[in-house]
């Protein structure tokens, strides 16, 4: 007959299991809060660094302005490069309505806040959204507000692009945290179309890099005055519509809990 197994076995086994089965989920969340304490890290240097360096966008524009025939493209990349970085813009797009007028001013400032934008917002998704759905996973309310966020996502985004209130570097990366649809947010920046025209109209108004740089300011006239307060309605509508949105999806998303759980217990709570 073959020896019966020593019971210090058995228990040693389960000993050794059943510690990494309940460790698992813990390391998990570890791993998941390093991953957001690392972004938002990311994101604070980031921020810092463009403060930074906005103190030599005025010399970039003067170099951009001496280049000729490559000025476009250099400025264009430039922008990019500092959306990405949190530099502030509007002094980027003053000084493009001084070098290139209004028509291409414009055209130039959107490519570039369009290729920086982009760019951020798939940072955003690829680097921390996969740490924000390990984060949301079983919680089905947020859940259900995320996916409808992402079903709005042209009209949000496009509201938002409108509105002077949402920082607009800071909310590049934070809808690539959401369900938006690449291609919605990408339409969604025409709506910077407005704000930036308004802008590169006073550049050109200053007409001259030194004195952008210098903070020369125009008259406001009824232009700005009119994109204010398209801007504050804006804030109102989206506000409003994101709102209602997240209010319809929690309704759809404790329907299901409450139909499970007995009419008792709703009328209960």
């Amino acid at each position: 007959m073959s020896p019966a197994p020593e019971p210090s076995d058995t228990s040693n086994a389960l000993g050794s299991d059943a510690p990494s089965a309940e460790a698992s989920p813990t390391r998990s969340r570890g791993r998941t809060a390093l991953l957001v304490v690392g972004a938002v890290a990311v994101l604070a240097l980031l921020w810092f660094v463009g403060r930074e360096l906005g103190q030599y966008v005025p010399r970039f524009a003067e170099w951009v302005d001496s280049l000729g025939v490559w000025g476009p493209v250099v400025f264009v990349i430039g922008y990019a490069v500092a959306t990405v970085a949190f530099v502030p813009g509007v002094v980027l797009t003053l000084a493009a309505g001084a070098i290139f007028g209004l028509v291409e001013g414009t055209l130039w400032v959107f490519v570039g806040a369009t290729l920086g934008a982009s760019s951020a917002f798939l940072i955003g998704r690829y680097v921390a959204r996969g740490a924000v759905e390990r984060r949301l996973e079983g919680k089905e309310r947020f859940r259900a507000i995320d996916g409808a966020v992402g079903r709005h996502g042209f009209k949000i985004v496009a509201l938002m692009r409108l509105s002077p209130v949402f920082p607009y570097n800071l909310l590049n990366y934070a809808l690539g945290l959401t369900r938006v649809r690449f291609v919605d947010y990408l339409l969604a920046c025409f709506g910077m179309i407005p704000g930036t025209f308004l802008y590169v109209y006073y550049g050109k108004l200053i007409g001259d890099v030194a004195a952008v740089a210098s903070g020369a300011q125009v008259e406001r006239g009824w232009e700005y005055w009119t994109f204010l307060g398209a801007g504050i309605l804006a804030t109102v509508v989206v506000t409003w519509f994101i709102t209602r949105v997240a209010r319809r999806a929690l309704s759809e998303a404790v329907e299901p809990m409450d139909g499970g759980s007995g009419g008792s217990e709703v009328a209960g709570g």
